[in-house]
């Protein structure tokens, strides 16, 4: 719901606020900085404005402006508010236009909040706010006031020279705003659970280097534009860094792994795919890859098999998804706006053996792998091709 002649959306974010009072203001200029890009992005019109442990759009677009903040990282809130001066007399005019065109009965509270010096209190705003509400509206609906359960709440946010009169919140993503961590090369298949992950690393301010292994014959061109969606979906969340795809040529190797290597052969693969994706870090500065793996998902995806495979690399392998569900997962991922593009099998579920081993050895793993494996590995990093089906 938004108040008639709203002009404004007011932004609130979480996490940056409990940083050093520098830290924050360097987080606060970044949020801003990735919100304008947004909006830009979308063509919606607003100027995103840096107050008070808060960011403040002005847009004559509030609606269109709210959800863009609410799908930016760092954003906890965004609620389309109507701005008034920093008086009685104007909020109480505020408060009665809204609840002529918002409130339709049921029980209502009045909710201010105050920063700076005034001539009245939030105590002042909530008893002459709820009045008049109670006024504006007592000739069509019968108000009642609850102010412990209310079934549609008023806010009202003062400031030094303004005061803003909305209510509704529109809940975002949270976390940190993106680029106040250092990139993490995401490993992405077009599968369910990949996209999900580099979300989730996103949402905590680390922006993502996409990286696909073209499968050849266990993978198609089907399969291939599933994980070019997926970065596109991904771009929309950061128009102002660069998610294009990069995409390596892994057929021949995962055809040889398919034919000389046995139960282990994901063990190989997955050994093989974290060592293309550390070359990967190397040339674009990243440091760690992130995966969509889960404990005990898949058999190859165990606490043992994860110790032999992450040994592999020097970089921190991050699991976003280490500990939930194959529900939440498809929960979240809806949330996100990736699944409906992400319901094909990926390749490297073709690839697996019909009796993995769930908790292999070292020694085991090492046994079965081609010696030059890593060569291999290398010489596919060195052709990493950015993909032209994904915009910068």
């Amino acid at each position: 719901m938004l108040p008639p002649g709203a002009d404004a959306v007011v932004v609130r974010h979480g996490d940056v606020g409990v940083k050093s009072s520098s830290v924050q203001s360097d987080m606060e200029r970044r949020l801003r900085e990735n919100l304008q890009a947004i909006l830009d992005d979308r063509g919606i019109p607003g100027d995103v404005e840096r107050e008070w442990g808060r960011l403040l759009v002005r847009t004559p677009d509030p609606d269109a402006a709210a959800d863009a903040a609410a799908d930016t990282f760092g954003v906890v809130s965004a609620s389309p508010a109507l701005s008034v001066p920093a008086e009685l007399r104007s909020i109480r005019g505020a408060l009665a236009l809204t609840a002529r065109e918002c409130y339709d009965g049921g029980a209502y509270a009045v909710d201010a909040r105050r920063v700076g010096d005034h001539d009245f209190g939030s105590h002042d705003v909530n008893r002459e706010g709820g009045d008049a509400v109670w006024h504006a509206v007592e000739q069509d609906v019968r108000p009642e006031v609850d102010l412990d359960d209310p079934d549609v709440t008023f806010s009202v946010e003062v400031r030094h020279e303004e005061a803003f009169v909305f209510v509704e919140h529109r809940d975002g993503p949270g976390g940190m705003p993106l680029g106040t961590q250092k990139p993490l090369v995401a490993l992405v298949s077009g599968g369910i659970d990949s996209p999900v992950a580099a979300w989730e690393a996103m949402k905590r301010g680390s922006p993502v280097v996409p990286l696909y292994l073209d499968l050849g014959p266990y993978g198609g061109p089907d399969h291939r534009a599933r994980a070019e969606e997926t970065a596109r979906n991904l771009a929309a969340y950061a128009p102002n860094f660069d998610l294009r795809l990069r995409v390596a040529d892994a057929g021949d190797a995962v055809e040889r792994l398919g034919d000389e290597v046995g139960r282990t052969r994901m063990l190989s693969y997955r050994r093989f795919m974290y060592r293309v994706a550390e070359r990967l870090a190397e040339q674009v500065g990243a440091v760690g890859v992130v995966t969509g793996e889960s404990l005990g998902q898949k058999s190859s995806q165990t606490a043992a098999n994860f110790a032999v495979v992450d040994r592999v690399t020097d970089l921190p392998v991050h699991r976003p998804l280490f500990a939930l569900d194959k529900q939440e997962i498809i929960a979240r991922a809806r949330e996100v706006g990736t699944y409906r593009d992400s319901t094909l099998n990926v390749g490297c579920e073709r690839l697996a053996p019909n009796q993995p081993l769930t908790a292999a050895s070292m020694e085991s793993v090492r046994k079965d792998e081609p010696d030059d494996l890593f060569a291999w590995a290398d010489a596919v990093a060195d052709g990493i091709e950015v993909s032209e089906g994904v915009p910068a």
